[in-house]
């Protein structure tokens, strides 16, 4: 996939099918260095508002079309604004982490929270600096 730019994006989804997009990263590093060894920038630099949205939009599906509950980690290559999916974990990872600490947002405690059976818009925000529900965060279709 020479040429080819590796982006993420962290998604959350709840069992009343509610998804937020956390945040988009992007790898420096050509498509081919394993995330874990590569620079990595949150949030994206390169990608058109175009680029953007169609990733957005992809994630969401994926992330509903697999029913995943709780955070998920997709990963692309994109070229020229054509994408492959080169992987999705439905889980926290590696990434989750990062986007985290680039975010302020609580990934690994949020998706917990929903594996009990809390919904998206009854989680609180307990960071200091943005008291709003975690749900201010929400895209909708």
């Amino acid at each position: 996939m020479l040429g080819w730019a590796e982006v993420e994006y962290e998604v959350m989804r709840d069992a009343n099918d509610t998804c937020i997009v956390i945040c988009n990263m992007e790898n420096i590093d050509p498509m081919g260095v394993h995330t874990g060894e590569s620079a990595v920038v949150a949030p994206s630099q390169t990608l058109s508002d175009a680029e953007h949205q169609m990733l957005r939009s992809a994630s969401i599906k994926i992330i509903r079309a697999l029913k995943i509950e709780g955070g998920c980690n997709i990963q692309y290559a994109l070229k020229e604004g054509d994408y492959r999916v080169v992987e999705v974990n439905p889980r926290v990872s590696r990434s989750s982490a990062l986007a985290s600490k680039a975010t302020g947002y609580p990934i690994a405690r949020v998706t917990a929270k929903i594996a009990i059976g809390m919904a998206l818009d009854e989680i609180i925000n307990m960071l200091p600096r943005a008291p709003l529900p975690l749900l201010s965060l929400l895209w909708t279709t």
